[in-house]
């Protein structure tokens, strides 16, 4: 790591420090003013933002981007649109910080509640999505946080132009410009010190490919907030409605292929082959995706999929390929996905109730659905707002981390004089 690396991110640390005491106890109408005003300047600055990301993606199709990444790194007016939404929804939200809850006399007199404070410093570290520059931005401001964000190299200039329109949001409402950082370096470096800076940064929330989250995990000295894979499934069930078990499997897989909750496995009941199975592989074939079957769709399906390996239960497409799996029973299919999945969505479609309460029960996820597609898994789907990522650890969020995910408590105690004897 160069000194003048280091020295530049020691200097944005320091200043989100400062301005996380100011944050900390900003009123939320301030915080509000500053959402709202900088929705106004993503508004206003439409074609900029639009010629900016145009230089990210011609260098990123220069670069060899798969389509995965380039879908993810571009921004569209419906995702611009999408992010001037979020901005208004999270200035809607309610205000967690400084909230005081479970107050109660304890047998020496005192009054003891908890009250709801920030975490201080969020460094995000990203790859692509430039409409995590306002996730995250947004998210941190409302509750209290000052964060230093580090996007890709491969969104510099649409970050830098998201960056200038949060910083007069931030300046309309009399607020630190430190609150809201963006590291200007493409420098991998930079990376290197934002994780090791505990006297400066509370938690890193990592937002990537498993390689970086993987490396972030392991070298980081704060607290990491992370998943490493999205290996979601649907289990059609054999009291399932093949209507709906059709639509949500089509819509989970095909929707859209990058993100971290689409389908990547679909397992299915044996006695659904030929009423949801065998309709749908061909929904999914008109659309191009490629399917790899275990032995018995092969046999059922010969010429219609590829043989699926080990590896395939395992596996994180983010693309046009699904694994699929016939089962025999609810327990096996629980039992896969315990095995194989990552820990992050995963769905139950079916009509009775004792067995979706069982699926909800023991599979060990940080979303379990029932009769719905796993997109739903997502900030702004549950009304979060927006989301800073989402976590399959269990300490300290699990799921989308919206608001309170970037929040701790302390304990606050009221007396009258009391002493201890």
């Amino acid at each position: 790591m160069t000194d003048d690396v280091l020295a530049y991110m020691q200097r944005l640390g320091q200043a989100a420090r400062e301005a996380s005491r100011v944050l900390a106890s900003a009123p939320t109408a301030q915080k509000n003013r500053a959402l709202l005003a900088a929705a106004d300047e993503l508004d206003a600055a439409r074609a900029s933002l639009l010629e900016a990301n145009g230089k990210d993606m011609d260098a990123g199709r220069a670069n060899g981007l798969d389509d995965a990444m380039l879908d993810r790194l571009e921004l569209t007016p419906a995702r611009i649109d999408e992010m001037i939404e979020g901005l208004r929804q999270v200035a809607t939200l309610p205000d967690p910080i400084g909230e005081i809850q479970d107050m109660r006399y304890v047998p020496s007199g005192i009054q003891l509640g908890k009250m709801r404070v920030p975490l201080g410093v969020i460094g995000i570290i990203y790859e692509s999505r430039p409409n995590v520059t306002i996730e995250a931005a947004s998210l941190c401001l409302k509750s209290g946080n000052a964060t230093i964000l580090r996007g890709g190299s491969e969104a510099i200039h649409s970050n830098r132009a998201i960056a200038e329109c949060l910083d007069r949001g931030l300046e309309t409402a009399g607020l630190p410009a430190s609150a809201v950082q963006v590291v200007e370096t493409t420098d991998r470096a930079a990376v290197g010190a934002l994780i090791t800076m505990p006297e400066y940064v509370d938690v890193i929330v990592p937002r990537g490919g498993k390689g970086l989250i993987e490396r972030i995990s392991r070298e980081a000295k704060v607290p990491v907030i992370k998943h490493l894979d999205g290996v979601c499934h649907v289990y059609v069930d054999v009291d399932a409605d093949a209507e709906k078990a059709i639509r949500v499997a089509d819509n989970a897989k095909t929707q859209r292929y990058a993100p971290c909750n689409a389908m990547e496995t679909l397992l299915v009941h044996n006695s659904q082959v030929e009423s949801v199975l065998r309709p749908l592989v061909k929904v999914l074939q008109d659309k191009g995706v490629e399917l790899r079957g275990c032995p018995r769709c092969l046999e059922l399906f010969a010429g219609d999929m590829v043989a699926a390996t080990e590896q395939d239960w395992d596996e994180e497409y983010n693309a046009p390929v699904l694994a699929i799996r016939i089962l025999d029973s609810v327990d096996e299919a629980i039992a896969h996905i315990n095995r194989h999945g990552s820990q992050h969505t995963d769905s139950i479609i079916t009509e009775n109730f004792t067995t979706a309460r069982r699926f909800l029960t023991e599979v060990d996820s940080s979303s379990v659905m029932v009769n719905a597609s796993t997109r739903f898994a997502d900030g702004f789907e549950y009304g979060l707002g927006a989301e800073i990522g989402i976590s399959t650890d269990k300490l300290h969020a699990r799921g989308p981390v919206g608001l309170l995910g970037l929040t701790s408590e302390k304990y606050v105690v009221f007396g009258d004089g009391h002493i201890r004897g």
